[in-house]
């Protein structure tokens, strides 16, 4: 602990808060909330903890607070400040989904549509469905049951719709508002719960009809009333009422929360959804940032009613969503809570033995690395590799490993600009030079430690720029590798020295994995470049050929070793003049 945080812990006040951990770089890595600002951020300073805040607390270098007037303040501020800063350690909710609704238009001739977007458009919604599937399966039979128009705008004849009986084919037909009335009250009775009701009428028609002898309409009816029963019963009713209502239940051990909510509509359990993060706070605390999250972050829609567990402030769970917030104690509701709770408990002990996996794959070998090398742990990972094929077409890549995962929308490619003939080390200078340039101009994370695919010569030439011109000290590695094209060698240090790895390391694999990851983007976006390039050239030196024939060409054949197979005719035959074509063809033998 270092002297800053010594002082700081000494001036903490005893109220509620928020408090915001940064790391050696000044980014914030984590934003918590205390009913006792005092006590809860001293607490990561004194005693011991579990791995996942052990290496939160390690990478703790200041922290700031700020002073509510209340717990509840202190939780709004806390999803505030989540939303604002992203912070890694905090419960990431990036589930961006919207539920479907199934829409019945307000248009003279109303249609019944499934969208996820609902609008003030006097068109009724019902939903949301977290179950895609319900929701189309759901349309299907009320297209099935009610007649009304399918198309988007009406065509001049009738439809196969109209002839399978599923249509009234306002097309051709007048039809009168009070038919239209007639049908979106009995779907939207339908919708609202009232399915039972149209069954037994259906039941009833279809007697009455059988007893007329009207044996065909009878079969309408027995079959409208068999894809009630196929879509809508085939899930046991959970609940004797038809009120939305989400449940939650939450389980936690080892430094990890799980969550399990149930999406119960109009009775049925449809859906449900799990999550599972790591635990640095309070399990009641932690899990009423999930549910501030949960509402606000994520597209969920907020039902009438909540479950939450007993030991949830419900107070402050219906202060913050502003929905009714239940804790049975008894009956059916009861025993849904427990099931979700139980759920909760089955996924996190069914998923520990895989996070504990990937946590060695990821995160421990990156502090393993960290101690090899004698560094601070290598958070952030920056390679780089160079590809050329005798010089032409030189470009490099550069690859982003964050706690041991690749991040691929950091990942960037770069065509060398300034030099000239297959020079691997001055593109190497120039692709870092570029890099890092950026990096100070932008204000843009450092990182940890930046890796270099290539040897002694490779490095020295990129700790020049770095250390000379730019006035950085980054740790800088070199990976070489053997005559088989596999990672053989770790070098650091000034100068420089081989640093001894067990080939069956977590942090060898993970070393390999970063150098095959950069050389397969370097390689890859050479391809794509050369290929255009040799393509262009192609085209480009052929007087007649401009952009419209080179896309037609493209598009016709779609490589150019097609092109190559192709007769002199075919190229006539898609439009090109012959002169032209001629021209093309003999310099494609070439």
């Amino acid at each position: 602990m270092n002297q800053t945080i010594q002082h700081k812990l000494a001036l903490l006040p005893d109220q509620p808060g928020c408090y915001l951990m940064k790391d050696r770089q000044g980014t914030i890595i984590y934003v918590g909330k205390a009913k006792v600002l005092k006590n809860r951020v001293r607490s990561y300073f004194t005693g011991s903890h579990d791995g996942k805040t052990f290496r939160l607390v390690q990478e703790i270098e200041d922290f700031e607070y700020i002073v509510t007037s209340s717990d509840m303040e202190a939780l709004i501020l806390e999803l505030n400040l989540i939303k604002k800063w992203d912070p890694k350690y905090n419960v990431m909710l990036k589930d961006d989904k919207s539920y479907p609704f199934i829409k019945l238009t307000a248009e003279r001739h109303p249609r019944l549509i499934t969208t996820r977007n609902v609008k003030k458009d006097k068109g009724k919604y019902f939903g949301p469905y977290p179950n895609v599937f319900a929701a189309n399966e759901t349309k299907k039979l009320l297209d099935r049951l009610y007649p009304l128009r399918k198309c988007t705008t009406l065509p001049d004849r009738v439809c196969l719709y109209y002839h399978l009986g599923q249509c009234l084919a306002p097309c051709v037909n007048d039809i009168n508002e009070e038919e239209y009335k007639n049908i979106t009250e009995e779907i939207t009775r339908f919708l609202n719960g009232g399915y039972k009701e149209i069954k037994k009428d259906l039941t009833e028609k279809m007697m009455a009809a059988a007893e007329e002898l009207d044996y065909e309409r009878a079969k309408e009816y027995r079959d409208k009333i068999s894809h009630i029963e196929t879509t809508m019963e085939k899930q046991k009713m959970t609940l004797t009422d038809f009120t939305d209502r989400d449940i939650f239940g939450y389980a936690y051990d080892k430094g990890w929360m799980c969550v399990q909510v149930f999406f119960v509509r109009q009775g049925k359990l449809i859906e449900r959804e799990v999550s599972m993060f790591p635990l640095y706070n309070e399990p009641d605390e932690e899990f009423l940032t999930y549910l501030g999250q949960f509402y606000s972050k994520v597209n969920h829609f907020k039902p009438k009613e909540i479950l939450l567990p007993d030991s949830v402030n419900a107070e402050m769970a219906e202060g913050l969503l502003e929905v009714k917030v239940l804790q049975p104690k008894r009956g059916p509701k009861k025993d849904l809570l427990k099931l979700a709770n139980k759920n909760a408990k089955i996924a996190l002990s069914e998923k520990f033995a895989l996070v504990e996996k990937d946590e060695e794959r990821t995160i421990k070998a990156v502090e393993n690395l960290g101690n090899q090398l004698g560094i601070f742990t290598p958070h952030r990972i920056e390679a780089f590799d160079n590809s050329n094929i005798q010089g032409t077409n030189p470009v490099s890549a550069l690859v982003v490993f964050i706690d041991g995962k690749a991040e691929k929308k950091e990942y960037r490619k770069y065509k060398i600009k300034t030099v000239k003939g297959p020079d691997d080390y001055e593109s190497m200078r120039e692709v870092v030079r570029r890099r890092y340039s950026r990096v100070l101009k932008e204000q843009l994370p450092l990182p940890d430690l930046i890796i270099i695919d290539g040897g002694k010569g490779h490095v020295e030439g990129v700790r020049d720029v770095l250390e000379n011109e730019l006035g950085l000290e980054i740790p800088l590695a070199g990976l070489v590798k053997d005559e088989k094209h596999r990672t053989s060698q770790l070098m650091i240090g000034n100068p420089l020295e081989v640093v001894p790895l067990e080939r069956n390391s977590q942090e060898f694999y993970l070393l390999q994995r970063i150098q095959d990851e950069v050389h397969r983007f370097a390689i890859t976006f050479h391809r794509q470049l050369r290929g255009k390039n040799v393509f262009q050239s192609i085209l480009d030196d052929i007087q007649g050929i401009g952009e419209k024939r080179k896309k037609l060409l493209l598009k016709h054949f779609g490589s150019v070793k097609k092109m190559k197979e192709a007769p002199l005719e075919e190229f006539i035959k898609i439009g090109l003049p012959k002169n032209v074509a001629e021209e093309f063809f003999n310099k494609l033998k070439e």
